[in-house]
């Protein structure tokens, strides 16, 4: 039986208002009166219903009832349904304090394989005289063959039934008889999936089309992606790129050709991965930075360059490319100014328009030119004039982007528009075609498509698709991996925003609903709609010869290559993993134990590992160990290594080759049973077998600790007898080394991490504890002059040392802070956790080769490892509290470096300057750093930088050195008595050449601020500077002259707009034509000359401030 439902909203007859004041008193409904109690108790779920009946059934004797009973059976929407009671109630509870009711399915057996019938109830405990009398809970559910009930466990307490309790004045259940009435509402289900749990639910089996997988920090590129794959004239388009050699990883093309191919011909979700590595994006601020029109636009405008000279040449162009015209008409005088551009998409505004059709009036509106604001026609002078654009031809696939997403001045950030907007299924645009142009006539009809939809707020929501892939098909919701068939409704209603209907949900439980109005969150932000007359050549369905014959052929290797990892995968418990190691690994290895496994701060060594069966035989096993490593098989001897207690992992028994049916997972099992893998020792006998019955031995492993070279590595392994003395290796360990028998040598043993001893010499083994597979480490024996100067020189002199150090070494990686500057080297060092700040700085010098007093070192900032806090040098500072390993930056610890021409010492007096020299043209050329006392001047400065600099030839000779003030929109400059020591140490300064024309201002000239932003004012980018506007001059010889100023290219200086920025009317630039005289504008101190277009830099937002910045998006490939 399932929990069910608690009946949290469940209403006991419930009286008047309870609040303070005047009561209205409710009249009781009668549970006999279905169609008011149905009114009042069953809310709304805004679901076309199917059916309706009410059931009810009288109860006599109830303190006699058996524990479970079922009511008589009866129809509603061609099923049978009944009540299920449980008189003493179903829960875990008391005994006999609850009652649970339920609506039960009464004819699984009787209905046809995955049936479901969606239901809406009110189940009732009435007073069979007064049915006025009652207690009724309401829930609605899917009723299907796992689900066959559902209802209420703590209906209500058998005691507060019994007795007249909340005012009534007889009790609900009078005299042991109760009425149980089930009020059943069967709800039409169009789509299938109406209240669906999604468990097993397989989309292309419902509804022919896969979704995408939600891989992380992505937004709407999934749902934009599955709008262009069902717009099919576009999908027929990509594939016709060539992109036989290319790398998906590296390829935008042959990534969304993939995609799209996946979508088309698999049954499971599709993942993105490869497609966003295409893009050279690496973090969520790709996404976060752009909107999904910016990002639509950069890819179009990428894939139209692939698409150069082949079969898909100007297919985006003619697919989405529109035409609009903005013009400045005369009212009185025959005079016109107009220029045409292309579009890709129109964005409209959502605030204050109440549909679609307002929106686009508010596009086409025209602006008079009036009064003071006359424009100034050449050769006409001063005239009244209207302002405005006109669109001269719309594009067959229409995106219309709806500007959900704001600038709040007074919030001073980005805001969400909530606002009802209702778009329409069909439109017709004609009305804002240019009634001069040649295309007016043509029917400019267009249907809806598709609908883009966020769901939340600024800060974070979800995206999904709703789209109708062919003329006659359905609707479906392409959310993340789920694609759903919706209803008209779900795709209009559902997403024009605004205030809920009935002030709740629909799917809200509860049959009365609030008194406060509450906000949708989820609406339409951008909407596809595709011209009537062209639908059938856009929604083309496809054909098998529009998909190239190279990418099935690809994608079906790599089919069968991941069919054949699943079956490894899926094989995989009939394996396990053999980590061998030998002799070989063992002298190359640095560290504790033979090798290293499982050490957090350690990579794990690389040690020959085999993939086995877990049935293999031993003794097989062991043949093709000795073939692959060309040895004798009577020669060689396995011995397993386990995990000791002291958190040690040695060799630890031969095993044994008397069993010729011992297979590798019986070894595994009964000789290293706490261990995954089978980890094994290979040992090559030299002459007789040692450890045998008839000589007893033990076998040790000698490390070799060497003082000159730091190192500690492993030698050899050799036999001892438990008698013998610890002083008895030495003559064996000076023959291994070839050194002088004379030779005196100091033995330590490795006990644990943390723990090495020396050994006395004159003990036995035996009483030393030493036991097989024990590692004992030597080194020559010491002076103790030779060892106060290893350790003078921040060596170690003993193993004891040098393991203390292999404890606590930690990885630290040193990478240049700034990316403008000559040495790039980024040095990894291990280190000692105990180091202190100028050891460590004598190590990175040392690699660096520089001066550790010239280093300087700052901080990383969190997973994208950002520099955050220069260090301070202190005497006592650790390494371990200068870093701590971080899991997301990988095993490496992060420190950033500056290479000095000045000790750290003397930088403590002097002031470090960094200043961006953008010359004449306002191009960031160079950087520049000066090192100078603090109390040295801004003239100083200038006259320092003015001869590291290229000045024009011809030019003023002067350098003006400022910082960006306003969010980047004007300069502030310093000038030349001011100390250096009194700028921020955050500004972020900039120097360039005064243009002569400032020098040599005339009365009739003026100097105003100029900024760069992309779109919105808040997004700014480059360096802001000051130009001179002349009287009278029209704004196409301005133009020219800040083309001449900005030395851009034609080309793209076409894309350019400009805008006069007002502090009054912030949000609302003015956008400049040809013929307008900037001059007559009456400048204010906030007012500049905005110049729009796409930041190619990647360094905006460099000002500050709080808003989303645009980081002048770019797909790499």
């Amino acid at each position: 039986m399932d929990p069910h439902l608690d009946p949290t909203t469940a209403l006991v007859n419930p009286d008047a208002d309870k609040n303070g004041g005047p009561m209205e008193v409710e009249e009781p409904v009668s549970v006999h009166d279905s169609k008011a109690f149905a009114e009042k108790h069953l809310a709304d779920l805004g679901q076309e219903e199917q059916d309706f009946a009410v059931c009810t059934w009288k109860i006599k004797g109830w303190r006699t009832l058996d524990k479970r009973l079922t009511g008589p059976e009866f129809e509603c929407g061609g099923h049978r349904w009944r009540i299920l009671l449980f008189p003493f109630g179903n829960s875990n509870g008391q005994p006999n304090d609850m009652v649970s009711v339920y609506l039960d399915y009464a004819d699984p057996k009787g209905s046809p394989e995955g049936w479901h019938v969606c239901a809406q109830f009110a189940l009732v405990i009435s007073n069979p005289q007064d049915p006025t009398i009652f207690s009724t809970s309401q829930a609605h559910h899917r009723f299907t063959a796992e689900e066959m009930d559902w209802g209420f466990t703590r209906f209500n307490e058998l005691r507060k039934l019994a007795v007249p309790t909340d005012g009534r004045s007889r009790p609900i259940i009078e005299n042991d008889c109760a009425d149980v009435t089930a009020y059943v509402r069967v709800l039409k289900d169009p789509t299938g999936v109406l209240w669906h749990n999604f468990i097993n639910y397989d989309s292309k089996k419902e509804t022919g089309y896969v979704g995408l997988k939600n891989q992380g920090a992505t937004c709407y590129m999934n749902s934009l992606l599955q709008s262009l794959f069902c717009t099919h004239y576009f999908r027929k388009a990509v594939y016709q790129i060539p992109t036989e050699g290319d790398i998906p990883s590296e390829s935008v093309a042959l990534a969304l050709q993939r995609v799209f191919y996946l979508l088309q011909t698999s049954d499971q979700p599709v993942g993105t991965n490869e497609l966003t590595k295409s893009f050279g994006w690496k973090s969520l601020d790709s996404f976060l930075q752009h909107d999904v029109q910016e990002f639509n636009r950069v890819l179009q405008e990428k894939l139209e360059t692939k698409m150069k000279g082949t079969a898909a040449d100007g297919a985006i162009t003619r697919l989405f490319v529109g035409k609009m015209k903005s013009y400045l008409k005369c009212v009185n005088v025959d005079y016109e100014s107009s220029r045409s551009e292309d579009f890709y998409d129109i964005q409209l505004n959502v605030k204050g328009m109440n549909n679609l059709v307002d929106s686009f009036r508010d596009y086409v509106q025209t602006e008079m030119l009036d009064g003071d604001n006359k424009y100034h026609a050449e050769g006409y002078g001063l005239q009244d004039a209207k302002k405005g654009v006109i669109f001269e031809k719309f594009p067959p696939v229409l995106h219309l982007q709806l500007k959900r997403f704001e600038y709040d001045i007074e919030k001073d950030s980005m805001v969400k528009i909530n606002d009802r907007h209702e778009f329409p299924l069909e439109i017709d645009l004609a009305d804002y075609i240019d009634k001069e142009s040649p295309l007016s006539k043509e029917d400019w009809k267009y249907r809806l498509h598709g609908v883009l939809v966020h769901s939340g707020d600024l800060h974070g929501g979800h995206y999904f698709a709703l789209l109708k892939p062919e003329r006659d098909s359905n609707w479906f919701k392409f959310d993340d991996d789920r694609v759903t068939p919706v209803t008209e409704k779900e795709v209009l209603e559902d997403n024009f925003g605004g205030e809920i209907p009935n002030g709740h949900p629909a799917a809200q439980i509860g049959a009365r609903a609030p008194v406060r109005a509450m906000k949708r969150f989820t609406n339409a932000y951008m909407l596809v709609y595709v011209r009537e007359r062209d639908i059938d050549e856009v929604l083309k369905p496809m054909a098998p010869e529009d998909t190239p014959v190279h990418l099935r052929q690809r994608l079906e290797d790599e089919r069968l290559q991941m069919e054949a990892r699943k079956r490894e995968r899926e094989e995989q418990h009939l394996y396990l993993t053999v980590k061998l190691i030998t002799e070989d690994t063992f002298r190359g290895h640095q560290g504790f134990d033979l090798a290293t496994f499982e050490e957090r701060n350690l990579p794990a060594t690389d040690l020959p590992t085999f993939r086995v069966l877990k049935n293999e035989l031993y003794l097989n096993f062991k043949s093709r160990i000795a073939a692959q490593y060309n040895l004798p098989e009577d020669l060689i001897r396995m011995w397993v290594l386990v995990n000791r207690q002291n958190k040690t992992v040695r060799p630890d028994t031969v095993v044994p080759e008397n069993d010729p049916n011992l297979t590798l997972e019986t070894v595994r099992d009964r000789m290293a049973s706490r261990q995954h893998d089978l980890r094994l020792f290979l040992e090559v006998v030299n002459g007789e077998l040692p450890n045998t019955e008839a000589n007893p031995s033990m076998m040790i492993f000698l490390k070799y600790f060497d003082t000159s070279r730091q190192t500690l590595l492993g030698v050899s392994r050799v036999y001892v007898q438990r008698h013998m003395k610890v002083g008895d290796l030495v003559p064996t360990i000076n023959e291994l080394m070839r050194w002088p028998p004379t030779t005196q040598v100091k033995l330590f043993e490795e006990i644990k991490p943390g723990m090495i001893e020396q050994m006395k010499p004159k003990a036995t083994f035996s009483q030393s504890e030493i036991q097989d597979g024990d590692v004992i480490c030597f080194q020559i024996e010491l002076s103790e002059k030779d060892a106060h100067d290893y350790e003078s020189q921040s060596l170690y002199s003993n193993p004891i040392q040098f393991y203390d150090f292999l404890q606590n070494q930690i990885k630290v990686l040193f990478k240049p802070r700034f990316e403008d500057v000559d040495y790039k080297a980024e040095v990894e060092l291990t280190l000692s956790k105990k180091m202190t700040y100028d050891m460590m700085a004598a190590k990175a010098g040392e690699r660096l080769k520089h001066d550790p007093f010239k280093l300087r070192f700052t901080t990383g900032n969190g997973p994208n490892g950002t520099p955050k806090t220069v260090l301070k040098r202190t005497a006592n500072q650790t390494v371990n509290e200068i870093v701590s390993p971080s899991y997301i930056q990988g095993q490496a610890s992060l420190l950033y470096y500056e290479l000095l021409d000045v000790s750290i010492i003397e930088l403590e007096t002097k002031r470090n300057l960094k200043i961006f020299w953008t010359g004449h043209n306002n191009k960031e050329d160079s950087v520049h750093q000066f090192l100078l006392p603090k109390t040295a001047s801004i003239s100083d400065v200038t006259d320092q930088l003015a001869k590291q600099v290229k000045l024009t030839p011809d030019g003023s000779g002067k350098v003006r050195l400022f910082e960006a003030v306003l969010n980047g929109r004007q300069q502030r400059e310093f000038v030349g008595v001011e100390m250096i020591g009194n700028i921020g140490e955050s500004a972020e300064l900039f120097a360039e050449e005064v243009p002569l024309d400032e020098l040599q201002l005339t009365e009739d000239d003026k100097i105003i601020n100029v900024f760069h932003f992309s779109k919105e004012l808040v997004r700014t980018h480059g360096v802001p500077f000051r130009f001179v506007v002349k009287r009278n001059e029209p704004f196409r010889e301005t133009r020219k002259r800040l083309q001449e100023r900005l030395e851009v290219p034609e080309k793209e200086f076409a894309k350019f707009r400009f805008a006069l920025v007002q502090s009054s009317t912030y949000k609302q630039p003015t956008y400049l034509e040809d013929d307008d005289l900037l001059y007559e504008h009456k400048f204010q101190p906030d007012d500049a000359l905005g110049l729009d277009h796409t930041d190619r830099s990647g360094r905006a937002g460099r000002f500050g401030n709080n808003v989303v910045q645009d980081k002048g998006i770019r797909i790499r490939n």
